[in-house]
């Protein structure tokens, strides 16, 4: 009896020590998601901070201006733009500066420009550089200036940092799997006179996977559930610090990575009990005490 006593308590122990191990896991997963979702949209925003200035001629006429807001107004790859009349131009530049041009010169050196911004997708050199020429070509402009080595570096660190968190990413999963199985195969491996027992008396490997099968998809679930409320308490408590935090990351986001966090503890754990449970229901009585 007290023999029996232990082993079930052993059971007990492995598992809610598999089911501890595979929410940690979990955890790290979902934090370095919803650091990869953050870095996306903060991506997003610096790209729809991008674009080129077109500088109009001084005798640019309202008509021309106006021609231009409207084009802007319905183009689809444009996110937002500015226009700076020469006036407004000076009067941030004596804003920033303290300096009245006007006295020093004579004259107002500034002409009237638009500032535009492309969306996400269009942020590209290649993109920019062909929006451009298109409205340099117009003879009420002077000058359109894209800041080519800016937007390359920009892009360039976005796919470094892009390619890091992947790497990252996969290298967790790879881990994960990694110590899921091998946390799973220990809560197996206790139960392995048990499998051979079932073999004795005619069980079908199917029959004998089963119940190791539903039993690490309920682990799954159960261990997913913590990690999914931990890193609820951990994103309610940074935007408590930070109300942006909720801007980077949106509702959406959470609700997807909550969603693969239970799918992906769910399948890693099946899979786990699935390899563990066969290897067990293959090997001879002699192997079980190695």
């Amino acid at each position: 009896m007290e023999k029996k006593k232990h082993q079930v308590i052993s059971v007990f122990s492995a598992q809610i020590t598999s089911t501890i191990s595979v929410a940690l896991v979990l955890l790290l997963l979902g934090i370095v998601a919803f650091m990869a979702v953050a870095a996306n949209s903060v991506t997003q925003s610096i790209r729809e901070n991008m674009g080129f200035d077109v500088i109009l001629r001084e005798d640019a006429s309202v008509e021309q201006v106006n021609a231009l807001k409207q084009i802007w107004t319905n183009e689809d790859y444009v996110s937002n733009f500015k226009f700076f009349s020469a006036q407004d131009a000076l009067n941030k530049w004596e804003e920033e500066t303290g300096e009245d041009l006007i006295e020093l010169l004579g004259v107002n050196p500034f002409s009237p420009e638009f500032e535009v911004k492309l969306k996400n997708e269009y942020a590209h050199i290649d993109s920019i550089s062909s929006l451009a020429q298109k409205f340099a070509a117009m003879d009420f402009v002077a000058e359109v200036k894209v800041h080519s080595q800016v937007v390359e570096s920009i892009n360039r660190n976005i796919s470094s940092i892009a390619l890091i968190l992947f790497i990252v990413a996969a290298a967790l999963i790879l881990i994960s799997f990694v110590l899921i199985n091998n946390t799973v195969r220990l809560t197996v491996y206790s139960r392995r006179f048990i499998i051979h027992t079932m073999k004795l008396v005619g069980a079908t490997a199917g029959f004998i996977r089963r119940p190791f099968i539903i039993n690490n998809v309920i682990h799954g679930i159960v261990a997913s559930v913590v990690a999914i409320a931990i890193l609820g308490a951990l994103l309610y408590y940074l935007n408590s610090l930070d109300s942006s935090v909720l801007q980077a990351i949106s509702f959406n986001a959470i609700i997807v990575v909550f969603a693969a966090i239970m799918v992906v503890g769910v399948l890693i754990c099946a899979l786990a009990a699935l390899l563990a449970t066969n290897k067990y229901i293959r090997i001879d009585y002699d192997d079980m005490f190695k």
